[in-house]
């Protein structure tokens, strides 16, 4: 008979990461989406052995890092020299169309190309930051489920069992996201193509213009559109998008802020653990998988949550219109952009595969639901304004528009278009005080 006290406990959890013993690890390994060779079990039994002994309690970013990487690998080509070319080309070519399009100043840091796995490798911090919330929640939640069943009594003697199991919680949340992360790394077409800022530039507030040839090339062949027109108009897609995230330095500081408090309110209790592992079956790897990654463990949105994703859903509807807007009058000697936007469109509708499992991972799903309704009203913006004035609402918070302004832009252009406020005695008395201000000191 098993021994049923925290010591007993603490000692099973030992022994199954230092021999196996009474523990499956090919099935752990299927559970998280990674192939079950000999190689990789021994990997990661290493790595669950490290995490309960000195492990991370949160996410550990090597171990999201070696998954990512894996996963990212598996399906890995190589890229003929005329597709990086192709690439490098249009990246190029994409800089001097935008200069017409948009008042927005060129990138500090050179456009480039990337393989899936330096795709995976470059954005792990972001992905951390945004979902090490989640994965808080879930191990404490898997906390108080057993701690629940121990007597109080025996509560302090449990710790030790607690803590391995925190940092057991956060080694397979680690390799989920890592196997989700290289999934996604199969999926994306560029650096920006999710639409949160994932890649840094050479500035703090910049983010890289990165295409993923690989994909490109995947996404070309069911459009019967010649690459190079496909690597140019995703090309001028990609730089618009960083170049917004440099000119509003406030921007992805204020993005991923609002995701991670989104994030930081995903509260996952007790009773829902107990409630989804009721009717799971441990031995069956792809139930254990779907328990972690389809939002079974997400609680309903609470009504502040409810208010947070609609601002972060109104902020990246109002990016990605943006960057149709000023992609399509870029691409306008391109005869194919229509085409390509219209699949382009499609595939953020329906959703790719990897989106779907970072939604059910960490309770967001990035996807921008009013993107249809932001490009119209940027367009409406664009028709009435110079590229100035309309590339300006970027320059503060306070001036962006709203989601009213998404559903019916009238008033927006009304006052973008309207003479301006006359000042107020307010400011006739600050700018009589810098006036005299300047007259005693060039005195």
């Amino acid at each position: 008979m098993a021994d049923d006290t925290p010591e007993g406990f603490e000692e099973m959890l030992r022994k199954f990461l230092e021999s196996g013993e009474h523990f499956d690890i090919a099935e752990l390994a299927k559970a998280a989406g990674l192939p079950g060779d000999a190689a990789t079990i021994e990997k990661m039994l290493s790595q669950l052995q490290q995490a309960l002994s000195n492990g991370n309690e949160g996410i550990t970013e090597q171990m999201v890092r070696d998954t990512a990487t894996r996963v990212a690998n598996s399906d890995a080509v190589t890229v003929a020299p005329s597709t990086i070319t192709s690439a490098d080309n249009a990246l190029n070519l994409a800089t001097l169309w935008l200069d017409e399009a948009t008042a927005i100043s060129p990138l500090t840091t050179t456009p480039t190309t990337m393989t899936r796995a330096e795709w995976s490798r470059s954005t792990i911090p972001v992905w951390i930051q945004i979902s090490e919330p989640v994965a808080r929640s879930i191990s404490t939640a898997g906390e108080r489920a057993l701690g629940d069943s121990i007597p109080e009594e025996e509560s302090s003697a449990a710790a030790g069992a607690f803590a391995a199991l925190r940092r057991l919680g956060g080694t397979l949340f680690s390799l989920q996201l890592g196997q989700i992360i290289g999934q996604l790394s199969g999926e994306v077409l560029s650096g920006g193509d999710i639409g949160i800022p994932l890649l840094d530039g050479s500035l703090e507030h910049e983010l890289r213009a990165v295409l993923v040839p690989q994909n490109v090339e995947a996404f070309s062949e069911g459009l019967d559109i010649p690459l190079d027109d496909v690597m140019l108009y995703l090309a001028i897609r990609e730089i618009a998008h960083a170049r917004l995230f440099k000119h509003s330095r406030w921007l992805k500081l204020g993005l991923i802020a609002s995701i991670t408090d989104y994030a930081n309110g995903i509260a996952i209790n007790a009773e829902s653990i107990r409630d989804a592992m009721r009717d799971v079956d441990l031995s069956d790897a792809e139930a254990l998988r779907r328990l972690v990654s389809d939002g079974s463990l997400i609680p309903p949105k609470s009504d502040e949550q409810l208010l947070a994703l609609g601002r972060i859903e109104t902020l990246l509807a109002l990016i990605e219109g943006w960057v149709d807007v000023v992609a399509d009058a870029a691409a306008h000697r391109l005869p194919s952009r229509n085409a390509i936007a219209e699949m382009i469109r499609r595939n953020r509708a329906v959703g790719r595969p990897g989106e779907k499992a970072l939604a059910g991972l960490i309770g967001l799903d990035a996807r921008p639901r009013r993107l249809r309704d932001a490009a119209a009203m940027w367009r409406a913006v664009d028709a009435a304004v110079t590229h100035e004035t309309r590339d300006g609402l970027w320059d503060h918070p306070d001036v962006l528009p709203t989601s009213a302004d998404i559903d019916d832009p009238t008033e927006l252009v009304a006052r973008l278009t309207g003479p301006s406020p006359a000042p107020d005695a307010m400011d006739d008395a600050i700018r009589k005080l810098l006036d005299d201000d300047e007259a005693v000191d060039g005195a």
